[in-house]
This record gives C-alpha cells, sequence and structure tokens, in this order.
C-alpha cells in the first residue's frame, strides 16, 4: 500500500511559501511556510502534520488492542505534542508526548495500560519516529 502527498516551494526559505496536497484530497493545496513553522504563520507545517499522524496512528492502534482484547472503546481521544529542537543549526524532533483519554467499559486500568503501552511502541507511526522520545499519559474515564 502506497499513500502519497505533495510539497510545492516558491521562493527562499523565509519569504517563500508553499502548498501541500494529499493523495485523499483532505489537503489540497493547503498553505504552508517559515512563519507558520517556526513562528505565528497561517497555515500548516510538516511537524504539525507528523503530530496530527501520530496521533490518529495511535488512536487506531489502541483501538484495534482493546478491540482484540474483547472489549469496545466509547471514546478515544488523542493529543500529540511534538517538540523540535534545535541541534547545532540543524531543527530537529526531539519528542512527541501523546495523550490519551479513554472511556472503554469494563476493563481495568493494568488491562488499559498494557493496551495502551502495546499501540504506543507497536503504531507504524511510532516506530518510523523511533529516534525521537516518545512518551505516553493514558487516562482511563
Amino acid at each position: 500500500m502506497d499513500r502519497s502527498a505533495t510539497a510545492v516551494w516558491h521562493g527562499t526559505i523565509k519569504e517563500g511559501s508553499g502548498t501541500i496536497s494529499t493523495q485523499s484530497g483532505t489537503l489540497k493545496d493547503t498553505q504552508y511556510s517559515f512563519k507558520a513553522r517556526f513562528a505565528e504563520g497561517v497555515g500548516t507545517n510538516p511537524e504539525e502534520l507528523i503530530a496530527a499522524a501520530h496521533a490518529g496512528c495511535f488512536t487506531m492502534a489502541l483501538s484495534g488492542q482493546i478491540t482484540s482484547a474483547g472489549f469496545t472503546p466509547d471514546s478515544l481521544e488523542t493529543t500529540a505534542v511534538l517538540t523540535l529542537d534545535m541541534h547545532g543549526e540543524k531543527p530537529t524532533i526531539t519528542k512527541i508526548h501523546l495523550t490519551t483519554k479513554a472511556k472503554i467499559p469494563g476493563i481495568d486500568k493494568a488491562k488499559f495500560d498494557e493496551l495502551a503501552h502495546n499501540a504506543e511502541v507497536g503504531c507504524p507511526v511510532s516506530r518510523v519516529l523511533k529516534a525521537a522520545e516518545i512518551t505516553l499519559d493514558a487516562t482511563l474515564v
């Protein structure tokens, strides 16, 4: 299975801007720029998109773990906070912190924690980002 996205850029790194589009059309000519990435500009940025992908991937993986264990989640909500630090002159993704809140009838905390950990280390986005420190706070409500 292949998925694709296209980025187009015009101009210099600081004054230029570009657009990002996805194969599905969910993003179509979505603006991105240096200011959107490193300041308070309009549009998205690669790190925000990685955080969204990680939150979505983890949440789907957690649903799969929960379902395989014989439970049905009422709701799962995950926020991913990605940290971009400068290492020398190179911006580097150093951390991603996942915070998830789950409502799952009939599950105990120990089982939930086990399944959340399995989802954290098992989702494809976590695996591709393993160079970054990935942490998780999982709350059962």
